[in-house]
């Protein structure tokens, strides 16, 4: 006859090894801290391509400079289009960096053709791409957009991150519409 402690013994000696999971905490930081990180890189990137539109800073051309690219590439009033672009790019940037409006700033990064892309697009995509994850799945939770009282944004939703590029995508087709 065995005892029971001789009984438990055995059982956890023939038990199979598991693995210890990581505790949801744990991986729920690991992550947000992740989405930070990417945020704050992707959202300076932009605002860095952005003000160089705007003033020039980091060999950029300026209003005056962007607006001739624009212009040479069929758009009307390209100062114009320097203005918005460069405008775009600065403030859906800063706003992406500290998780602000997350959605709509990932939704306001510019996509594949852009400025810095005479003859690769790459770049540009890895940046679009970058941008429309984090407008899909959210600031993660050391953000701004936590701290708000609009709880679409403090409980970020699949849905509103798929609007978000919707309205993207309608706003880049009415943009390419205005090209002579």
């Amino acid at each position: 006859m065995t005892s029971a402690s001789a009984t438990a013994t055995k059982a956890r000696a023939t038990a199979p090894a598991v693995q210890d999971a990581p505790a949801p905490a744990a991986t729920s930081t690991a992550h947000d801290a992740g989405l930070l990180l990417l945020r704050v890189v992707l959202g300076l990137t932009v605002a860095a391509h952005g003000v160089q539109k705007l003033f020039g800073w980091f060999d950029g051309g300026g209003i005056t400079g962007t607006g001739q690219f624009f212009t040479a590439s069929g758009y009307p009033a390209g100062e114009t289009m320097a203005v918005v672009a460069g405008l775009t790019e600065t403030l859906g940037g800063l706003a992406l960096a500290v998780g602000l409006l997350t959605p709509l700033a990932g939704a306001a990064v510019h996509g594949p053709g852009a400025f810095f892309a005479p003859k690769g697009m790459e770049y540009e995509l890895l940046l679009a791409v970058a941008a429309a994850a984090l407008t899909l799945s959210g600031p993660g939770r050391f953000a701004v957009d936590r701290l708000l009282p609009v709880p679409a944004l403090r409980n970020h939703r699949l849905a509103l991150g798929a609007q978000a590029l919707a309205l993207a995508v309608v706003l880049a087709a009415v943009t390419l519409l205005v090209r002579s």
